[in-house]
């Protein structure tokens, strides 16, 4: 092999690596970024960006169909192929990168197609080459979907989040295994376009890292469109069937689609990525960084490799903490007290802080107060289609918020005074003394309060 002398190496050019690696290239530094996938990483091509352009479009169809009774009457026929189109088109003529390379290189970085292995210290290698890092080695090799060990499941022609993204044309029927974000979101959104959907979560609940309260309500929107819920089993076996797969649950149900969609989370290879060679467990499911996004002497990790939430807006975070320290710029370091987050389904949920149980868990003497977004003068207007809630979680010892969901047609949209409250650890007085525009879903915020 040969051997190069560079400043960085970057590991992983999804949002994060392309954030760390682009910026200290801008700065003058002999960079180098390896990926064996596409520039940009998940979120332009099978994640955020195509599947809320699927989103979008069925939510046009629902709100179609919500005419009726409203404000006259409509017929709705459901197209699957100009989506399609547009996720191939936005994905740069069918998940092509090269805009994205050029716009790297254009930087002055060197990019590398390959997968990467550091093998010691400043050292990594790549196809035919050794490339010694000078100065950083940055992880942002992201994560891939995880798909259980189900008996069975190898027989079959399943498909993950990417293989649902890329579709040209929709199956009639679909089990879905994994009721978290992406889950949820690709059921509904399928199941607008006419397809017969049943989603299985093994938990109690939908999106079971959200509040129960968020979970109990996408039930129900879920139940009124058609979408059979299976909570609290798991997928104990899959078969062949002559109308697709056959998905065997822990209860005795069976359950025969078209298709089957695993989302049941994501995962690293570590070992693959040689970490042991820097002393540390490749074992573990992620790479533990500390404030600055410091693995190791020499070594920074960002995005979801770290674990810290599998978001781009929490890539984009990490990177520009992680410029600043190899840099050798002040940074304060990265907190996550007010960590957003949104399920793009219909009501959207949007979170931030933490929960009432993990903040009981933990001890916090807390307060809690839940509007019914239905029952707002902004809720009562819209009518159909206004499920929701707002629940606030409140440290009353020290009378700041803490934690809040939003839950509702613009819930995402709300959650960002809620997120800002948190983060700045706004008194709940100052918050209660603001002036809040009637009729809106975030004045839902201020109800929420008046129960405190």
């Amino acid at each position: 092999m040969g051997s190069k002398s560079v400043d960085v190496v970057t590991i992983g050019m999804g949002i994060g690596g392309e954030g760390v690696a682009g910026t200290l290239a801008e700065r003058g530094l002999d960079v180098v970024g390896i990926d064996s996938g596409l520039v940009g990483g998940e979120c332009p091509y099978w994640g955020c960006i195509p599947s809320k352009m699927m989103i979008r479009a069925a939510d046009l169809l629902a709100e179609a169909r919500r005419i009726d009774g409203v404000a006259g009457t409509a017929t709705v026929e459901p197209d699957w192929a100009p989506v399609a189109k547009r996720i191939r088109e936005q994905a740069t003529d069918s998940w092509d990168d090269t805009v994205a390379v050029e716009r790297f290189e254009g930087k002055g970085g060197t990019f590398v197609r390959g997968r990467a292995r550091i093998e010691g210290s400043g050292t990594v290698s790549v196809n035919d080459e050794v490339y010694e890092a000078g100065k950083a080695i940055v992880i942002a090799t992201g994560t891939d979907p995880a798909v259980p060990p189900i008996p069975g499941l190898d027989s079959v022609e399943y498909w993950t989040n990417r293989e649902a993204i890329e579709a040209e044309t929709l199956p009639e029927s679909l089990v879905v295994l994994g009721a978290g974000a992406i889950g949820s979101e690709l059921a509904q959104a399928l199941a607008r376009f006419g397809v017969q959907v049943s989603i299985v979560e093994a938990l109690d609940r939908l999106v079971p890292l959200d509040e129960p309260e968020a979970g109990a309500v996408l039930a129900e929107v879920f139940a009124a469109e058609g979408i059979a819920v299976h909570t609290g089993v798991t997928a104990g076996a899959v078969a062949p069937h002559d109308k697709g797969v056959e998905v065997m649950l822990s209860d005795e149900t069976s359950l025969v689609a078209e298709r089957l969609l695993v989302a049941t989370g994501r995962r690293t290879d570590l070992a693959g990525l040689g970490v042991a060679n820097l002393g540390l467990d490749d074992t573990a499911r992620f790479v533990e960084v500390d404030e600055r996004m410091r693995v190791t002497d020499g070594v920074w990790a960002v995005g979801d490799i770290t674990g810290s939430g599998l978001f781009t807006h929490v890539a984009a975070y990490q990177a520009s903490i992680a410029v600043a320290d190899i840099l050798g710029e002040p940074t304060e370091g990265a907190d996550y007290r007010a960590l957003p987050r949104v399920t793009f389904t219909d009501p959207e949920i949007g979170s931030v802080g933490i929960g009432e149980k993990q903040a009981r868990d933990a001890g916090v003497n807390v307060a809690v107060a839940t509007q019914q977004v239905p029952w707002s003068a902004r809720g009562w207007l819209h009518g159909v289609g206004n499920e929701g809630i707002i629940k606030l979680v409140v440290d009353a010892d020290r009378d700041v918020l803490i934690g809040a969901t939003s839950v509702g047609p613009a819930g995402g949209e709300v959650l960002g005074l809620l997120t800002l409250a948190v983060h700045a650890e706004i008194p709940v007085p100052t918050l209660r003394s603001m002036i809040y525009a009637y009729p809106t879903f975030h004045r839902g915020v201020e109800d929420a309060l008046g129960q405190l």
